[in-house]
């Protein structure tokens, strides 16, 4: 019979990172540092940017601007 393989990652390590993430009272998408900025930042950045050119498009319209004769 072949030898048991060890496992990858120590059982007590993982033990103690499942305690941490359980007892967080966080989303569970806003647990790390810099996660922020993926979930919150740049949605918020896309939508800034698409309400400013939806903007500017209607502005342009109502004015006249930049129509092709």
């Amino acid at each position: 019979m072949a030898e048991k393989e060890p496992p990858f990652y120590p059982r007590e390590k993982l033990i103690e990172k499942q305690k941490y993430y359980q007892n967080i009272h966080k989303h569970t998408y806003l647990k790390g540092p810099a996660d922020k900025i993926t979930s919150v930042g740049i949605p918020l950045a896309l939508a800034i940017a698409s309400m400013y050119l939806i903007g500017n498009g209607i502005y342009n319209m109502s004015h006249g601007i930049g129509k092709k004769d």
